[in-house]
């Protein structure tokens, strides 16, 4: 078994992304980069995360951050952040979010989408550089 290496390049990349999507959140209200882009970079930031400690496995991890965005989509449908009692926090709106869309599970597959190509296509040093 592989032990877990910790990859400053991907945990870079992880508070990058996380940056871009809380500016998207708080400052972009259009009708295009704050629901597609955004949701589009959520799967990619899940990705990102996760490679800061596994290195490898990418199609296992390229699945489990899809996975994790449809299955918060799913919460959605089912309004759970309602029967929670979290439908007044700021919070807990923006991350679980409201409400369902096929929008939504569109642009996280584009993101899965992406990742593949991203990162079959860079270096191979670049992928496992950890420290």
């Amino acid at each position: 078994m592989r032990s877990l290496r910790f990859s400053k390049t991907y945990f870079v990349a992880t508070v990058i992304l996380f940056m871009v999507e809380v500016f998207i959140a708080v400052f972009v209200h259009d009708a295009f980069i704050r629901p597609f882009v955004g949701d589009t970079i959520a799967v990619i930031l899940v990705y990102c995360f996760l490679k800061i400690i596994v290195p490898n496995k990418k199609i296992t991890l390229i699945s489990i951050s899809l996975l994790i965005a449809f299955c918060i989509e799913a919460l959605q449908a089912c309004n759970f952040i309602e029967h929670v009692g979290l439908s007044e926090n700021t919070l807990a709106r923006v991350v679980l979010g409201t409400s369902f869309s096929w929008g939504d599970v569109i642009a996280y597959t584009v993101g899965a989408f992406l990742i593949s190509i991203f990162d079959y296509l860079i270096p191979t040093k670049w992928n496992a550089e950890t420290f």
